[in-house]
């Protein structure tokens, strides 16, 4: 029985061993090999902003989180419609889960029968699952109750993700990360 045990601890160790080398690769920045498909998430090429900088290219529908120097975590995204997009820079200065939300004004005036405020995890509300909000909470980049939105021009100007994109980008990021959204 010790000789099966001591099979299985090299099998083991040798599993344990292969996964560690694997992650070394990626994690020295290993070459970039491909990009995803169109739509889906990825790591893709990018360059030309510093590491840890969200990029939002809404003209893409994408929203790109900066690992290094050469590559980004590519994520679709809806963005604003016609007339509520914006552009600058931002610095997350909020991070929500399952954020409740109080309509802005010029939403309750397209939609007057929203209530005052819709709470965390009601299937009504449109941030999702988890927020990263921008300049004073008049932004955010949010989950979404309308996953079929993603990929079109939709909001009044935040950034949806599919809930599972927006939980490992909140994942990443911390307050204060830079946003840089362009056309």
């Amino acid at each position: 029985m010790s000789h099966v045990l001591i099979k299985r601890t090299v099998l083991f160790v040798t599993f344990v061993l292969c996964w560690a080398a694997f992650a070394a690769v990626v994690a020295q920045g290993a070459p970039y090999t491909g990009a995803p498909a169109p739509g889906e998430r990825g790591v893709v090429a990018f360059s030309g902003f510093a590491p840890g900088t969200i990029v939002v290219r809404t003209n893409e529908r994408y929203l790109y989180l900066v690992l290094d120097e050469y590559r980004a975590l590519r994520f679709p995204v809806g963005v604003g419609r016609e007339g509520k997009t914006w552009t600058g820079k931002a610095r997350i200065e909020g991070k929500y889960v399952k954020p409740a939300w109080a309509p802005p004004e010029d939403i309750r005036r397209d939609n007057p029968n929203l209530p005052q405020v819709i709470a965390g995890g009601d299937k009504r509300n449109p941030m999702g699952d988890a927020a990263l909000t921008m300049r004073g909470g008049d932004y955010a980049i949010h989950g979404t109750n309308n996953p079929r939105s993603i990929g079109g021009f939709v909001s009044y100007g935040c950034i949806r993700m599919f809930n599972r994109d927006i939980r490992e980008l909140y994942r990443m990021v911390d307050v204060g990360t830079p946003v840089i959204v362009e056309q």
